[in-house]
């Protein structure tokens, strides 16, 4: 039946976006904690099986769209599951980004106390998991006070860059550094904008109002 793959097309996905999130979390815990083997575990454990599920998550949509042949709202639903599928592919590819630069970090010296970096990770991880519930709940409200935490991302960010710009301009030795940083705090802004995608699209689904979001999503998503 329809109903019964749309549950666990749902489950399957809300799985995914844990899995995501646990590598999020790992990444800036590793960083923050200087610890290897958290960051070296996001690279080569969680990313080889977080591609996997993108691609089991995908087959099974099209499976059901093929046989079911859904409609209305049914069809909506799967086609959003289908878009978060490849957001939070995305978000993974940011988090191993983040780990990747992170083995640098730990083993040099650290520019600057880490303070405006995990202030948005602690922020972004949060986003995340309430687009995720806005999604299951169907939940309007909870979807728009994602996006609006969006522009205090943007905010950190500028600052974080701003205050890295003036240690490279100080002290050319902390180039190399600073440009990790500033490429980790990208990464976050960018997942955040994910996030914030996918909260755009619940609002859609439940009130059928179309919010642009005002960034371009597909800067610099490279790994």
């Amino acid at each position: 039946m329809l109903e019964t793959e749309l549950v666990s097309l749902k489950k399957r996905i809300v799985e995914y976006a844990a899995l995501v999130e646990q590598m999020i979390k790992q990444s800036i815990q590793g960083l923050m904690e200087k610890k290897r083997s958290l960051l070296t575990e996001v690279i080569e454990k969680l990313e080889p099986r977080a591609n996997e599920e993108e691609i089991n998550i995908e087959e099974q949509g099209t499976v059901v769209m093929a046989k079911f042949q859904p409609t209305a709202k049914d069809l909506r639903i799967i086609l959003m599951i289908l878009k978060m599928n490849n957001d939070l592919e995305r978000m993974a590819d940011h988090a191993v980004n983040i780990a990747e630069r992170g083995l640098f970090l730990i083993e040099n010296p650290m520019v600057k106390p880490l303070i405006g970096i995990p202030k948005t990770a602690d922020i972004t991880i949060h986003m995340i998991k309430d687009s995720i519930d806005s999604f299951v709940k169907e939940d309007p409200g909870l979807a728009k006070s994602v996006c609006e935490r969006d522009s205090k991302i943007d905010s950190i960010n500028n600052q974080i860059f701003r205050e890295l710009i003036t240690y490279m301009f100080s002290d050319p030795s902390t180039i190399e550094q600073s440009i990790k940083l500033i490429q980790i705090s990208n990464n976050f802004e960018r997942i955040a904008d994910l996030a914030t995608n996918i909260c755009e699209d619940v609002i859609y689904i439940v009130e059928g109002r179309v919010i642009k979001h005002h960034k371009e999503e597909n800067m610099g998503t490279s790994h």
